[in-house]
């Protein structure tokens, strides 16, 4: 049997190793940051390789990494799921854009439960990572589950403990729907988690692995985790009222009103969007660069490979459920933002 904690960082190594000699060596990109959008970019770079003989060498560090390594400038992009504010993109010379868009997904570790078998609202998963609600038979898990024996078992919450932009993005959302979270916690790349029972794990990979191994758990992560970890995940409650499985058709929907270039950087928040068939914890994974780069080579490959996984990596990123941004879009931000880059 695959040893689950180290699949996907496997599949995705190998498919962003660099040729390690030769005159290739020499173009290949430079990257970290966001484990989230990892699986895609492997592919993506994989496919890119065989084309253009172009590697990428990305570090799947974390967001809050991904930004100090794009500010150190040891890298050519940095990838973030918590987009950078206009003011601080204005300060450091930097612009940012979204590369793809998928979404965070509830997932757990319990004996008889199918994927989507069970039922969460915002509030009650909201006090699951409170703490309030310990069990796996609370009446409030119960009461969203008519029918359903649940088990007498408590809840270990697993979570990110590195910076993140999956935990960004997963607290926005706890923010949004419950009062509670956004008085004692709040949002945030890292925050204190407050639950007695919890475990941290580095990265989406360290977080799948512990709900893997840990029965009872809760925790979260991008879905292309859960397909690839065969994990059993919560069904949600959107703010349309619907339950919602997560897919690249709910993601999609959340996406389809997004006015990105509403907020300075196109940072947009799409958790809890509206929408009868919108995944409430959908999100987009950005890229950092600088306008005035170092090494002007290679940040011309990076737009190079961006442009073609924009072309040409649609249907990768729905086989792994991912979703591709509209052409309309990436038009926009060739010209708008990739214009602004100093070739």
């Amino acid at each position: 049997m695959i040893n689950k904690r180290i699949f996907l960082k496997t599949v995705a190594a190998a498919a962003m190793a660099t040729a390690g000699m030769g005159a290739a060596l020499a173009a290949d990109i430079t990257g970290a940051g966001a484990s989230f959008p990892y699986p895609i970019y492997g592919k993506w770079a994989e496919a890119y390789k065989k084309e253009t003989n172009v590697g990428l060498n990305y570090q799947s560090i974390g967001s809050s990494g991904g930004i100090r390594q794009i500010k150190a400038k040891t890298v050519a992009f940095g990838a973030t799921d918590a987009p950078v504010s206009g003011e601080d993109l204005d300060k450091d010379g930097m612009v940012q854009f979204p590369a793809i868009i998928g979404g965070t997904v509830p997932v757990i570790n319990l004996e008889g439960f199918k994927p989507g078998e069970l039922r969460v609202t915002g509030p009650v998963l909201a006090d699951i990572f409170l703490g309030t609600v310990a069990k796996w038979n609370d009446p409030k898990l119960a009461a969203l589950n008519p029918g359903k024996t649940l088990p007498d078992q408590a809840i270990t919450v697993v979570h990110r403990s590195d910076g993140s932009g999956t935990t960004f993005n997963f607290t926005d959302y706890l923010t949004a729907v419950s009062k509670d979270w956004a008085d004692k916690v709040g949002k945030g790349a890292a925050v204190k988690w407050p639950a007695a029972s919890s475990v941290g794990g580095k990265g989406n990979e360290g977080v799948a692995a512990n709900v893997s191994r840990v029965k009872g758990s809760i925790g979260y992560v991008e879905y292309a985790y859960t397909k690839k970890n065969n994990m059993p995940y919560l069904q949600l409650q959107n703010k349309d009222g619907k339950y919602v499985n997560p897919d690249d058709k709910t993601f999609a929907a959340a996406a389809a009103g997004v006015d990105w270039f509403s907020v300075p950087g196109m940072g947009v928040s799409m958790v809890n969007a509206k929408g009868a068939d919108s995944w409430p914890i959908s999100t987009a994974s950005f890229i950092l660069m600088y306008k005035q780069p170092t090494d002007k080579a290679q940040s011309a490959e990076v737009l190079k490979f961006f442009d073609w996984s924009f072309k040409s990596g649609k249907q990768m990123a729905a086989d792994l459920d991912y979703v591709a941004l509209p052409d309309s879009l990436t038009n926009e931000i060739r010209s708008k933002v990739w214009g602004q880059i100093e070739k």
